[in-house]
This record gives structure tokens, sequence and C-alpha cells, in this order.
């Protein structure tokens, strides 16, 4: 069986959730499990008031870790990695152009999927590459793949952002897991030390059980309780996460 892997160290890492803030409640959620659907907003004090206005739930949290975990830096390329992106914003507009409503420009040009990365590229003045990526169930490891591309054509970093929320109820009978409200980050970098390796082949047997969780807060609980390895199974592939110094 064909298998292909790549490696890289993460140097920075930021997460945030309703009612999940900060790092000692992340690693007790980690550890003890729970959902994320609590109460409050992000802050993002980093983003003008004005600009902070026109972002919705979703992008907050995007850009409240995304700003968490790269600081001041720029010159970053960043991917950002969502599997539904804002697709609460398109039903409202798919609804409002069914009913023979006016569609408001501002929310049309927020629900493409690289909206928010757009807005973070504009509002720091930072002119490094970005990408916007969802590739159903396996989203995040094809994010970092796609990172670690990045690294081997010698970006010295990229910034991962993984987000996302609930469905609208419209599409909760096609729902394949349980999605909650998260968003984390993390700045890879090449091999240093802590090197997390991910690997993929064709899936060879049904032994790997599905997860409750998406796959976004599966890997970050992975990521959070330092565990040596998390094995994950879409429709065409195996993915195997490990960690080792």
């Amino acid at each position: 069986m064909r298998s292909s892997s790549v490696h890289f160290s993460i140097t920075s890492d930021a997460a945030w959730a309703p009612g999940i803030e900060t790092r000692e409640a992340w690693l007790a959620w980690a550890q003890h499990g729970g959902t994320t659907e609590g109460s409050g907003k992000p802050k993002l004090q980093s983003m003008a008031v004005m600009q902070r206005r026109r972002v919705g739930m979703l992008g907050k949290m995007a850009l409240e870790v995304a700003y968490a975990c790269l600081g001041e830096r720029t010159g970053v390329p960043t991917i950002f990695c969502s599997r539904h992106g804002e697709v609460s914003r398109s039903v409202d507009l798919l609804s409002d152009l069914a009913a023979g409503e006016p569609l408001s420009p501002t929310s049309f040009g927020l629900s493409v999927h690289n909206a928010i990365g757009g807005m973070f590229s504009i509002v720091r003045d930072d002119q490094a590459n970005h990408i916007a990526l969802s590739a159903g169930q396996s989203s995040v490891e094809h994010a970092v793949v796609e990172a670690c591309g990045l690294l081997n054509d010698g970006e010295k970093a990229v910034l991962l952002v993984v987000y996302d929320c609930p469905l609208p109820g419209i599409y909760t009978e096609f729902q394949d897991v349980a999605e909650q409200p998260f968003a984390w980050a993390w700045l890879i970098e090449p091999p240093l030390q802590d090197v997390m390796s991910l690997s993929w082949s064709e899936p060879a047997s049904d032994t790997i059980q599905p997860s409750l969780l998406t796959g976004g807060l599966e890997i970050l609980r992975f990521h959070l309780l330092q565990s040596s390895l998390l094995e994950r199974r879409s429709a065409k592939q195996s993915w195997r996460w490990s960690r080792h110094a």
C-alpha cells in the first residue's frame, strides 16, 4: 500500500470557543470532554471597531485566534480552513433571494470562503499569500499538507487557522457529525523539536471507528493532550497523526 507523509513543528498556537477562552479551559475540555456551545463572543480587540462590526461570529472566532497566534508578525502565508465556511450567511442570502428581497452587498461579500482571509490581509496591510481551503471530513489534513508544501517551497513559517460553526437547521439531516463552534490556529514551521507527522494511505479496513467530534476538534484534542497517535479515516484516505521528539 502506498503512503506519504509530511513533518512539521508547531511553534505557536491559540484556540477559542464560546465558554472556553483560556489554555487552562481548553486543557480541561481536552481531558474531560464536553461541548463548546457556551456563551460569549470573541473580543477581537486587535481589529478596529468599524471593521469588527462587519464580521459574523464565525469570522470573529477565526480572526481572534489568527491574531493571538501570529501577533505582530507579518509576511507569513496563511491557510484559512473551514469545512462549511459562512454557510449560515449563505442560507440567509438564499432565503432573501427566494423571497424576492434585495441582497446585502456586505453579506454577499462576506459569504465567500476566502472573505475572512481577505479581511485579515487587508486590515493588517499584509500582502503575504493567503488560501481558503475546504475538503470535507479531511479539511484539516489537506490544510496541513498544503502548509508543508509551502514550507518545502521555502517559506519559513505558515499560519494555519481552522474554524467552523454548527450548520443551519435546514442541513441537519445531512450532518455526519455533531458540529460545534470553535476556532484554533497553529504557526507551523519546519520540523525542529516536538515534531508532528501526518501520513496518509488508501484505507485498508474499517477498523478505525468514526469519531463523535468534528475533525477540527478531534485534532485539536490530540494536540492539546500531546498524544502520540491519532488515526482518522475519511471516505478515500486513512490519516495517521503522530508526535515524536
